[in-house]
């Protein structure tokens, strides 16, 4: 067997041109493996201005060969499922020899795994990142996906949440398998510290900008309560249509010269602003293990989160704050202390997440799990 392996990225998310930034944790744990590896990711996505069944894009970038089907759009479950093994299938064609399959996403997914597993003897390992595992979410799941997940897991050689908590959730739906913990990635050699000099206390959050998942909301209604304790503040509230939320912001009077409504920027751009800030919030409902909470270590700017999740697995109480959920009197409370008295020492932090989440760290994580499958 060749030292370096042909590992086949099969991705339930995936950045493309229907959704550019879904999955890029996915293409981030990629990047890493491909350090070391050949990698190849297949992902496959509706897109409504397709009008032939399928259409089949292929790039190559960053040492990584991409392959993504773009379906018609169609409402008839049986017609979407035979457009989805057909594009698999052909996608498969364009692929020369590989030694194993990375799964992102149990479900649905891991039903084409499954089949290379059985019809094609390739051992697969799986990457886990759904939220949805959690309860209440988890009520949601319909009985046919609890079941084919149980199936997908069962035969995997591995499974690898980024949390513990996640894992719990998931044994807790009976997904049983060999569980082993890998977390995100961050590339630590972008992400690093700089001297700050701010003379505007920075806030900064950055999220998908759902309110059910990142209380948006209740982080806005703490910004009005500080406009009567800190003189000289801002707030960055960055992601996709964030501006949607200014109606709010008036309709509880902040004063709007104290935030700025930033549209989703590229994942580069994130290193400059988080450099930038004094201070990461994240106030959300559920979380697993969110990459810019690790992204904001490394840049050594201290974080206030709600602890749950996996958050807590990977919070040095050195590096910030974790506070209950939906306590907006706890985050005030902090962000003052913050503004206060909170030191931090931003090479500890960058040298944390370097131990624990480096491209090359997580690559080696990843490369022993790939041997010990295909010795097994």
């Amino acid at each position: 067997m060749s030292s370096k392996l042909h590992v086949l990225f099969l991705c339930g998310w995936y950045p493309s041109k229907v959704l550019p930034t879904n999955g890029d944790f996915i293409e981030r744990h990629a990047l890493a493996v491909s350090l070391r590896h050949k990698v190849t990711v297949i992902h496959i996505i509706t897109d409504k201005n397709i009008l032939s069944d399928f259409e089949i894009v292929s790039t190559k970038k960053d040492q990584i060969t991409t392959h993504i089907a773009y379906l018609k759009k169609t409402n008839n479950l049986i017609i979407k499922s035979v457009l989805f093994l057909k594009a698999f299938l052909s996608l498969l064609q364009k692929i020369k020899a590989f030694d194993i399959v990375h799964l992102n996403e149990v479900y649905p997914f891991g039903v084409f795994s499954l089949y290379l597993k059985w019809f094609k003897n390739k051992p697969y390992i799986i990457s886990e990142h759904f939220t949805g595992y959690h309860q209440p979410q988890a009520k949601e799941l319909t009985f046919s996906h609890k079941l084919i997940s149980k199936i997908i897991t069962k035969n995997a050689s591995f499974v690898c949440p980024v949390s513990n908590n996640l894992k719990d959730a998931m044994l807790a739906l009976n997904l049983k398998g060999n569980y082993f913990r890998i977390p995100n990635v961050v590339n630590t050699n972008l992400f690093f510290p700089i001297k700050n000099k701010n003379t505007v206390f920075t806030i900064t959050h950055i999220s998908n900008m759902l309110n059910s998942h990142k209380n948006i909301e209740g982080f806005l209604n703490v910004v009005k309560k500080l406009e009567n304790k800190l003189a000289n503040f801002k707030v960055q509230l960055i992601g996709e249509n964030a501006v949607k939320y200014k109606v709010f912001a008036e309709k509880i009077n902040i004063d709007l010269h104290k935030i700025e409504f930033i549209n989703q920027v590229p994942h580069k751009e994130v290193v400059t602003i988080l450099q930038k800030s004094d201070l990461f919030i994240l106030f959300s409902n559920y979380e697993n293990l969110p990459c810019v909470i690790l992204e904001s270590f490394a840049c050594g700017i201290p974080v206030i989160s709600t602890n749950v999740g996996g958050i807590n697995e990977f919070f040095p109480e050195e590096f910030g704050y974790l506070i209950p959920l939906k306590d907006e009197n706890a985050l005030q409370e902090r962000i003052l202390e913050m503004h206060r008295d909170f030191k931090t020492n931003k090479k500890d932090m960058h040298d944390y997440v370097i131990k624990n989440f480096s491209e090359d760290k997580i690559a080696s994580d990843f490369e022993k799990l790939y041997f010990k499958s295909l010795k097994a």
